[in-house]
């Protein structure tokens, strides 16, 4: 690695940005990624602070602006690895103690104290009971920060993060209490719409945000749906 490029603003004449300069091959896309890694503040922010990823923070603005995480809440985290949101989701409502926090992945994942975690995959038929058992009953808010693989083809990579989002909403529908939260990643192109339209017959409050830890960049946005009216 080397540190390149024009003057910065301390005064040093040096630009901090890191270029990665490697024997190792790597494809221009994964060159791009590991060099918005190391300069971004969110990531060296997240490593002091103890979270696990830079995601952490996405929830953390999107709670201080919309007051999403309540004390006593209880809380379903999808596709939780490696545990970024759930560490938010119970310093907020105050787990164990208060509140309860359960996360499922089809990866493992370290321990977390406060939150249950089960490595077991959302869509299969017998997740909703499992988890609601799992909680002790209907869940307050699901949380959803997953995306699809990538393929490099980005329409294609947009279908398939969004069918599953649609897949976690309706995963939503079947644990969720009256008056409970749903909140998860979505990307920008158009069937999002879709999404809003469907979301809007079972909540009574539908919108997208963009927290600032979401990189401007990116066609990433979260759908915000509150006051479900129940099955």
């Amino acid at each position: 690695m080397s540190r390149t490029g024009a003057a910065g603003g301390s005064g040093s004449g040096r630009d901090l940005t890191v270029r990665i300069k490697s024997k190792k091959k790597r494809t221009n896309s994964q060159r791009a990624w590991l060099e918005r890694q190391l300069n971004d503040p969110y990531v060296a922010r997240a490593k002091r602070e103890g979270f696990r990823s830079r995601a952490a923070y996405k929830l953390q603005e999107i709670d201080e602006k919309h007051k999403l995480l309540k004390p006593g809440d209880r809380v379903l985290d999808l596709g939780a690895a490696p545990g970024g949101w759930s560490q938010i989701a119970v310093a907020k409502i105050g787990a164990p103690a208060r509140g309860k926090v359960v996360a499922i992945d089809i990866l493992d994942m370290d321990p977390i104290a406060g939150v249950d975690f089960v490595q077991f995959d959302f869509l299969d038929p017998r997740a909703p009971e499992k988890l609601k058992q799992m909680m002790g009953g209907p869940v307050d808010i699901v949380l959803s920060d997953m995306a699809a693989n990538t393929t490099g083809h980005k329409q294609t990579d947009h279908l398939r993060t969004m069918g599953l989002v649609e897949a976690a909403a309706e995963f939503a529908r079947e644990v969720l209490a009256p008056n409970g939260r749903f909140l998860a990643k979505v990307l920008a192109g158009g069937t999002e719409r879709e999404l809003l339209a469907m979301l809007k017959k079972d909540f009574r409050e539908v919108k997208h945000i963009k927290p600032p830890a979401s990189r401007s960049g990116s066609s990433e946005l979260y759908v915000l749906a509150t006051g479900f009216r129940g099955t």
